[in-house]
């Protein structure tokens, strides 16, 4: 690891802290990943919480770091250099790992967003879902209050479920309550979660088709690690005759964070640069 060559990144999210240091160099290294749900805990303390752990295991402190970079909700990172916008972020933090990605999809808590990007990684054009919370990761973590199961079960049922119970409404008030009557009538946990999962990637796919996206397609973000999510998302698609290869990026549910290091470290060495 080159001490001189570190960079932070800082994810705040709605719902969950994500931090990378990155030793930038000529061939840059994910050397740290920490991650934190907020669950209602102020983000601007959350945040120091989070990084002194990774700071500590390595022996570092801030004076040490080349660049601290922010994404998301950057205003509450006190310690900040920079700012870098987290559709910027994504795509560089799921490129890292996977530089062939032409399309980038960010599943987050309150919305999804879908990014193609140039052959430099970059972001050339993006649509994303609206205000409602039924295409989220916060409505899929609702659902599994009703359900009594955890947001580490749900893939695992999903993938089990041979009948799956779509709720009528895109509505997340009106999907809670068709998800409510779903128990009610004794409809098992599995299916109606696979139909929630189908209920998701219907609107993702509906994102895929409308920006005519290349493959492959790398997804981020916390719901990428949902394998029930997955599977969903490809199955609409082959249902479109979308021939799209779809893949979780390594390390996706900090890609921002990650992102935000490495251009932490690119805009450093920019500076450096500059005419006086």
């Amino acid at each position: 690891m080159n001490t001189k060559n570190l960079t932070l990144g800082i994810d705040v999210g709605s719902s969950c802290i994500k931090v990378a240091l990155v030793d930038y160099g000529n061939s840059p290294e994910v050397i740290d990943l920490a991650n934190e749900k907020i669950r209602k805990r102020n983000p601007a303390l959350l945040v120091e919480q989070v990084v002194a752990p990774i700071l500590e295991s390595h022996g570092l402190d801030y004076a040490d770091l080349l660049y601290v970079a922010s994404t998301g909700e950057g205003e509450l990172v006190q310690r900040k250099r920079g700012h870098f916008y987290s559709m910027t972020t994504h795509a560089r933090g799921a490129c890292h790992y996977h530089p062939e990605a032409r399309t980038v999809v960010d599943l987050g808590a309150l919305f999804c967003r879908v990014m193609l990007l140039d052959r430099g990684s970059r972001v050339r054009d993006y649509t994303m879902t609206g205000q409602c919370a039924s295409g989220s990761g916060q409505f899929l973590e609702n659902i599994t209050r009703y359900l009594g199961v955890t947001i580490e079960e749900v893939g695992p049922l999903s993938l089990g479920s041979a009948n799956p119970a779509i709720p009528s409404s895109i509505c997340a008030v009106l999907a809670e309550t068709d998800v409510i009557n779903m128990i009610s009538k004794g409809i098992p946990t599995a299916d109606i979660i696979k139909g929630i999962h189908l209920s998701i990637a219907r609107r993702i796919v509906q994102l895929l088709s409308k920006l005519k996206v290349e493959s492959p397609v790398v997804l981020t973000g916390g719901m990428a690690r949902d394998a029930g999510l997955v599977a969903a998302i490809r199955e609409l698609c082959n249902d479109r005759n979308l021939h799209l290869e779809i893949f979780p990026a390594r390390d996706g549910f900090a890609a921002g964070a990650i992102g935000a290091a490495l251009w932490g470290g690119y805009r450093h060495f920019k500076l450096l640069e500059a005419p006086a």
